[in-house]
């Protein structure tokens, strides 16, 4: 019986809560007295620190307010409860106590007559915000009708902002009797009744049914938008669909997200009818979120707690100092897999990143790597991809045949029953802030594939369609695997015609692996007892320590190193980077004379780039806010054995060859030239047979016709099994 001593009025609330509806107990606390309770918690909650947060942000910023569910429950645990069970209830008498509050903290002004009054204020919005986890969005069901939920997901679609009336004003058309009734808030409208309480006077005819107008003019409105909400693509059980949710938003939230931000959002969980088109039993709603309060994920933590202990922070700076760090992450990197140490190192690189640059001028220097695996079928591409997709903080795996240059970047999709069109994002824009795994990369059609340039290299997805104009953010790395076009490496073509990628797309990859499956006894013995072992015992034999044990420490550890640690290039590192630079150039000019022409893979400014960024990545790992020398030596190390490996490897190799076997060839080129008149035709085998005869090396012969047919002086015909020589 609290309240009793109050000297207040009592009076009956039949009117205020009908009984029946709304709340079956809430005898203990009166529409009154929440009232009350609610202006005291804004005037007089007072933090650890002893400084009454609410009063200040309220005076500060008058136009909403954001309130801690944690805060509300030290208060009063009753409200709070109270506020979770029936928030349509008492939100709107939290909104009233606090603009109560403003306006009793506001000074009085001087009006025209000179007397003091108080001043205007407007209506203030209440954002709530609690710590407690979020409830994935299949779980949402209908015992969560009208109270607080929280979910996590992913915006694919946000409306136009309409107006939503509040109060609507009804004008009878007989008697012109103004009647002014309230909206429901969200997407529920009002409910107009259907006759005038006019009473007629004698010889006036009296109102007829349904007489009201609505005047929109004389009405009051506030901003409303909806979002589409899907679940975060880490929550879709395998084989599932991602389930979306409708939001509504209003006043201050509104065009507060844009399409492919990550939020985490607090609503009442309501129900809305369908348009009339649908023709639905009366009974069937469609459900959607009224917003109450959201944040926005920042880019990198997006599951699991972003904020770490002190203990498990000293254990990540203690790992960081050890000698073996690098070692040891490299090691942690896909171990079911056998060999290739290098791909792992790229890929440590790769999952680190760079850091990113904005120059005052306003242009944005990316700092994630993109790293891009060519080879043989059966070497483990697919397996890093999917590796990597599991440990990225945010990753999106496509395959190159499944996925078309709208999915990878943004499509514009006509709303079904506003029929206004809206964006929705693609993987690029899904992955912002992680990595996207595109497998099969060689399979993607070309057009397809010039949709990824502008996000590998501008870190932007520009789009104008159906007049939307627009510009979104895919701060991605790209990790690809790709086929040659034979579908196996050939050691005697040439690099141009193994990656039969463009220049454009090549320059923009920071690292290229060309994965070959060579046959070797040893190595042989090796791959195979290990692939044995892993499918005898179940697990890898790794030997990492349990205190980190496997990918949940190494995800936290990428999140940490990402969060925490930005590195810059030293000065004597940026010195030797230069000069390194200078002259792998000039190997490349030599080569292009030697040998009459271009490197398949280009090095450009871009490759001195992708230098630095793995420079800073490899600092990244250990925790060090500067990038030395040692890390530039290692970056160099890297590039040599892929990007500058891949631009040197094929037959060019073979050109510049010892003289005695360039004389050989020679001699092989002449006698094949004899034995074949221009225009005549000839059995490939039985040319190799009559010039082995004569005492020439088998190989001989065969390069010789290999470099006559790059000279365009022979053709094959029938699947190589005949030559033709040209003139």
């Amino acid at each position: 019986m609290s309240g009793w001593d109050e000297g207040a009025v009592f009076y009956s609330d039949q009117a205020q809560f009908p009984h029946g509806g709304g709340d079956p107990d809430h005898g203990s606390l009166t529409r009154h007295a929440a009232l009350r309770k609610f202006k005291e918690f804004i005037r007089g909650f007072s933090a650890e620190k002893g400084d009454y947060a609410y009063r200040e942000s309220l005076v500060q910023n008058p136009e909403n307010l954001t309130v801690a569910l944690e805060d509300l429950d030290a208060f009063d645990a009753e409200l709070a409860d109270k506020i979770r069970k029936f928030p349509a209830d008492y939100l709107p008498l939290f909104e009233n106590a606090a603009a109560e509050v403003l306006a009793s903290l506001r000074s009085k002004v001087a009006s025209e007559t000179g007397e003091m009054e108080e001043p205007v204020t407007g209506d203030v919005q209440i954002f709530l915000s609690s710590k407690e986890n979020s409830v994935s969005m299949r779980s949402v069901g209908a015992e969560h009708m009208s109270k607080l939920v929280k979910v996590a997901g992913i915006t694919i679609a946000a409306s136009r902002v309409k107006a939503k009336a509040t109060y609507v004003t009804l004008l009878c058309k007989n008697c012109k009797n103004v009647k002014i009734i309230a909206c429901r808030p969200g997407l529920g409208g009002a409910i107009v009744p259907r006759s005038c309480d006019h009473v007629p006077q004698p010889g006036e005819e009296p109102c007829p049914l349904d007489p009201w107008i609505v005047s929109p003019d004389k009405s009051k409105y506030v901003d409303l938008q909806t979002l589409k909400l899907q679940e975060n693509p880490e929550d879709v059980p395998t084989g599932e669909l991602p389930r979306n949710m409708l939001l509504s938003v209003d006043r201050h939230l509104v065009q507060s997200v844009v399409p492919g931000t990550r939020l985490i959002v607090i609503g009442i969980y309501s129900v809305y009818q369908a348009s009339a088109a649908q023709k639905g039993a009366v009974g069937v709603k469609q459900p959607y979120i009224r917003v109450v309060g959201m944040e926005q994920m920042r880019e990198m933590n997006s599951n699991g707690p972003s904020t770490f202990t002190l203990d498990e922070e000293l254990e990540l700076k203690e790992f960081a100092q050890r000698p073996d760090a690098y070692a040891k992450l490299c090691s942690m990197i896909a171990p079911s897999i056998y060999g290739h140490a290098d791909v792992k190192k790229a890929l440590a690189c790769l999952l680190f990143g760079g850091s990113k640059k904005r120059l005052p001028d306003g242009v944005c220097l990316r700092g994630d790597t993109h790293v891009l695996l060519l080879g043989d079928p059966s070497t483990a591409k697919s397996q890093f991809l999917k590796f990597v997709e599991k440990t990225a903080p945010i990753a999106v795996y496509t395959s190159g045949k499944g996925s078309s240059a709208a999915g990878l970047t943004a499509s514009v999709i006509r709303d079904s029953s506003s029929r206004e069109f809206y964006l929705e994002g693609g993987a690029m824009v899904l992955a912002d802030g992680g990595v996207v795994c595109i497998d099969e990369f060689d399979k993607m059609r070309p057009e397809d594939r010039v949709a990824i340039h502008e996000a590998m290299e501008q870190q932007t997805i520009s789009i104008a369609k159906a007049g939307i104009t627009t510009v979104l953010n895919s701060r991605t790395s790209v990790l690809a695997a790709a086929n040659p076009p034979s579908g196996r490496y050939d050691d005697l073509k040439t690099a141009q015609d193994n990656i039969d990628l463009q220049t454009t797309i090549l320059s923009r990859f920071d690292l290229i692996f060309i994965v070959k499956d060579v046959r070797l006894y040893e190595q042989d013995k090796q791959i195979a007892s290990h692939i044995i072992k892993v499918h005898a015992s179940g697990a890898a034999k790794t030997n990492i320590n349990d205190s980190m044990e496997g990918e949940n420490w190494l995800k936290r550890y990428i999140e940490y190193c990402r969060v925490n640690c930005q590195p810059r290039l030293s000065e004597k590192a940026a010195e030797m980077l230069q000069n390194k630079y200078v002259e792998i150039r000039q190997r490349m000019r030599q080569q292009v004379h030697e040998t009459g022409r271009s490197a398949a893979v280009p090095i450009t400014v871009r490759q001195l780039e992708a230098i630095i960024r793995l420079s800073e990545a490899l600092a990244k790992m250990r925790l060090t806010s500067v990038a030395t020398q040692e890390h530039v030596e290692e970056a160099f190390r890297l590039f040599n054995v892929s990007t500058l490996d891949a631009a040197r490897s094929g037959i060019n190799e073979h050109l510049n060859l010892t003289p005695e076997i360039a004389n050989e060839i020679k001699q092989a080129e002449t006698q094949i030239k004899r034995r074949m008149g221009i225009g005549s035709h000839m059995s490939e085998r039985r040319l190799i047979d009559d010039l082995t005869r004569m005492g020439m090396n088998e190989s001989i012969i065969r390069r010789a016709l290999l470099i006559m047919h790059q000279r365009d002086e022979v053709e094959y015909k029938r699947e190589r099994h005949v030559i033709v020589r040209k003139a």
